[in-house]
């Protein structure tokens, strides 16, 4: 695939709560964005930058949507579902997908920001398609195929000082 250079464009999509709950139980830290973005974009052209979030009625979430925003990004919410079980979901597999998909069209590299092994048949589609992806996450909390099915994976938990508040 092609190498790295600044006139690509770039779309980077972030799970936010996959990234989210592998930094919690890996490093009991957060998410530095600002450096998230700055990485993934590397000096090239940003076209897109979407972090996917899960509102669950938490009281600092507000601010932490706000703070996505001043960084860089769209911030596309989904509101967390309660079943009639007690249990709860919300994930924003498809919708990060049908993104890609879509952006593909528009840009040279998708950044990926996940672990969830659930992407790498969408790596495997957009490089089809000539678009290079790249994956960022915590090497630990990263499927093994979604790393196989990446033009190149970085791993978050090398450089905690700098992912990491």
């Amino acid at each position: 695939m092609t190498d790295i250079h600044s006139g690509q464009r770039v779309a980077v999509l972030v799970d936010a709560q996959n990234l989210y709950h592998s930094a919690q139980s890996l490093y009991s830290n957060n998410i530095d964005y600002s450096s998230l973005l700055e990485k993934s974009v590397q000096g090239r052209e940003l076209t897109r930058a979407i972090a996917y979030v899960i509102r669950a009625d938490s009281p600092e979430e507000e601010s932490f949507f706000e703070a996505l925003t001043d960084i860089g990004f769209e911030t596309k919410i989904k509101d967390i579902k309660t079943f009639s079980d007690g249990s709860k979901k919300a994930d924003w597999d498809v919708g990060m997908s049908l993104d890609a998909v879509t952006l593909a069209n528009h840009v040279d590299t998708v950044v990926l920001c996940t672990g969830d092994g659930d992407f790498s048949r969408l790596c495997s589609h957009l490089r089809h398609e000539g678009v290079r992806v790249e994956v960022m996450s915590f090497e630990s909390s990263t499927a093994d195929e979604l790393k196989e099915a990446a033009d190149s994976f970085l791993d978050l938990s090398e450089r905690t000082e700098t992912f990491l508040l």
